[in-house]
């Protein structure tokens, strides 16, 4: 399955309706026991990405990720949060209010429909009981980073103070542009943390996913030491493929997520991995395995 479409698909699809939205390997010498709920220490608070897990309908992916130890489900809207109550799952990252991944805050002209969007979604999520809403820079088209920056302030401005009201963060994702999304804008940590210190509001934060970050700026541990009060949520997936997170890729999951710990963290980790493992379930509890640190 190739990733950029896999996504972009997924989030077209959840917009359109203001919602929704092999046997596995061995597993890698640095993942604990074999797993059991009852086994995690409590020091992670674990999340799963819907769209990843596409192929299995909602209740029973709510389902199976409770019997893991995940309390909570990302990148879903208003349709399928009854479903997430339902089960005792917490939406720790919503959706629906953004136009797509490319159409962002960084271009003027996509801030009217942005603005009433984002202004009606934020109390509809503060209401269902959530605290964080995703959005994205928009690809550059050209446009130079001051540009971007002054365009997405220009924006955001005008949405932040009902994200104050409603005490709803509004989280920027960092996403590669090399591989997966080119031209995204927002493709840096530096360029999203200075997109924070012009805001200048608790309730703008960065959405650092890990896979992404490896692949467009690397030196993960450190970025995420030196600017973690600026990220509120965190994802997962192996690099390179965006696969699963075992000993057939690049990065150390343990000594990333010990690092994100130690810097006091208390938000959700999700996993958003594409599983290659015809069992993805599997996968996806050696996941939670090898991030429970």
């Amino acid at each position: 399955m190739e990733p950029e479409l896999s996504r972009r698909s997924a989030l077209k699809n959840i917009v359109a309706g203001t919602a929704a939205l092999g046997v596995s390997a061995a597993l890698p010498a640095f993942a604990l026991e074999p797993y059991q709920s009852t086994m995690l220490k409590g020091n992670v608070n674990h999340s799963v990405c819907r769209w990843c897990f596409g192929n299995i309908d909602l209740d029973t992916l709510c389902i199976e990720a409770k019997k893991i130890g995940i309390k909570a489900i990302d990148i879903v809207g208003p349709k399928d949060w009854p479903t997430l109550k339902k089960h005792g799952l917490y939406s720790a990252m919503c959706n629906g209010a953004e136009i797509s991944i490319d159409d962002g805050w960084n271009d003027p002209k996509f801030h009217e429909t942005l603005i009433k969007n984002y202004s009606e979604m934020i109390p509809r999520v503060a209401e269902a009981g959530y605290s964080q809403l995703i959005c994205f820079s928009g690809a550059r088209r050209g446009k130079d980073n001051e540009t971007g920056w002054k365009n997405c302030v220009d924006g955001l401005k005008q949405i932040l103070p009902i994200a104050e009201k409603h005490n709803v963060i509004v989280v920027m994702e960092l996403l590669n542009s090399k591989v997966d999304h080119k031209d995204y804008q927002c493709d840096n940590t530096p360029w999203g943390v200075e997109l924070c210190k012009r805001l200048g509001s608790e309730n703008f934060k960065l959405l650092y996913d890990i896979y992404h970050m490896q692949i467009d700026e690397g030196n993960v541990i450190s970025t995420i030491q030196n600017n973690h009060q600026y990220i509120s949520h965190y994802h997962t997936a192996g690099v390179p493929g965006r696969h699963e997170i075992d000993d057939t890729q690049e990065l150390f999951y343990p000594a990333v997520i010990k690092a994100i710990v130690a810097t006091g963290f208390k938000g959700y980790l999700a996993q958003e991995f594409i599983p290659k493992n015809k069992d993805g379930i599997k996968s996806l509890r050696e996941a939670v395995n090898i991030c429970d640190v």
